[in-house]
């Protein structure tokens, strides 16, 4: 179904070079960017309690090409089981079979390299849960990887110190790894939500219809400045539901990375608020096709995922420590909902006080 090769290359073919950037710069970023990883690591063990499990080296550092490659990567490890189940549940539905012969896998290919080309211009570092086995045919747990021409990119454009950018941003993708490296079912727990949500998407040949109406009023109402995007165009009533679980787990690892990132940063970022600031801003004035491209690809909900999730880390520290918070990690029922996403108190009344409740 998709043609995971053709996706590469279509990506690499479409991304945009990064900064022009000498060579002794380009090996000094690097460097500064492995190191400081590892000094951000030190910084979130000690503020959050929290201990990874397993041995964590130095971050991946990477261009644009390289980010597309690893993702594909992730993809094909996390889509190619569930695609192969999928044929062999559906090897006789009409729909699915016409789907298959008129898009085609090379088309796929194409349409998911041209959204990863899109992408690798954008993302700064990231966590990637999903990784090829390692020639034992071990599986490895994860990795950090961070995009250099990015990060040089963004600082440049913000005008900011370099060094206290660069850790303001392993400070973030550190907790990441900390998230899934101290709490190992984590990574399973997102695998399996991820199945569930590609599982449950068969529909009739009338439900095809009417997702694909709604995904062309989903584009339209983004030019028009509205707040559709494709992601829940495309849902059913059963993905909805799986859908707010995912956006559970992603609010609380997204927000958990923001809080822990803008609480440890006054002490260890001279120019933290500077660098906040700007960021923010860069944020909000993207140009009309970043906007539109944004809010189809559901980056805005991305956006939102960070606030209500620093905002539920917030309350929950404010009312009951760190170490109380961290009971969030113990486990898949301990995790919040969505609505204890948005209402920290129905957290705390479930996992750190039940016996009050109770009583």
């Amino acid at each position: 179904m998709i043609d995971w090769d053709v996706a590469v290359n279509t990506g690499v073919r479409l991304v945009r070079p990064g900064p022009q950037v000498d060579l002794s710069d380009a090996r000094q970023a690097v460097a500064q960017l492995r190191e400081l990883s590892n000094v951000a690591a030190g910084h979130v063990r000690d503020f959050t309690g929290m201990n990874p499990l397993e041995p964590t080296g130095p971050a991946v550092v990477v261009d644009r090409p390289g980010w597309i490659r690893a993702n594909v990567d992730g993809f094909r490890v996390v889509l190619e089981p569930v695609l192969e189940q999928m044929s062999s549940e559906r090897l006789n539905n009409g729909t699915a079979a016409a789907l298959t012969s008129a898009v085609g896998s090379r088309i796929t290919g194409v349409q998911l390299g041209a959204v990863l080309a899109y992408l690798a211009g954008k993302v700064l570092g990231q966590y990637e849960l999903f990784l090829p086995p390692d020639p034992a045919g071990h599986a490895p747990t994860g990795r950090l990887t961070l995009v250099a021409p990015n990060i040089v990119n963004t600082e440049r454009e913000m005008d900011v110190d370099s060094h206290d950018f660069r850790l303001w941003v392993c400070l973030h993708e550190e907790t990441h790894r900390m998230q899934f490296t101290a709490t190992p079912w984590l990574r399973s727990h997102v695998q399996d939500l991820m199945r569930e949500l590609l599982l449950s998407s068969e529909m009739d040949a009338a439900d095809l219809i009417g997702r694909l109406r709604a995904a062309g009023e989903a584009v339209a109402d983004a030019v028009r400045g509205g707040d559709a995007n494709l992601i829940t165009a495309f849902q059913t009533p059963e993905q909805s539901e799986i859908m707010d679980r995912v956006t559970a787990v992603m609010s609380l690892a997204e927000g958990h990375g923001d809080y822990v990132m803008d609480a440890v940063g006054p002490e260890v970022v001279p120019s933290v608020e500077r660098i906040r600031a700007r960021f923010q801003k860069r944020r909000e004035a993207a140009n009309p096709l970043d906007r539109i491209m944004r809010q189809l690809l559901g980056m805005d909900l991305k956006m939102r995922q960070y606030e209500e999730g620093a905002a539920f880390v917030g309350a929950v520290v404010a009312e009951v420590g760190m170490a109380e918070f961290n009971k969030v990690w113990t486990s898949r029922e301990t995790l919040p909902t969505l609505a204890e996403i948005r209402d920290p108190n129905a957290w705390i009344d479930r996992v750190v006080r039940p016996a009050a409740v109770t009583e």
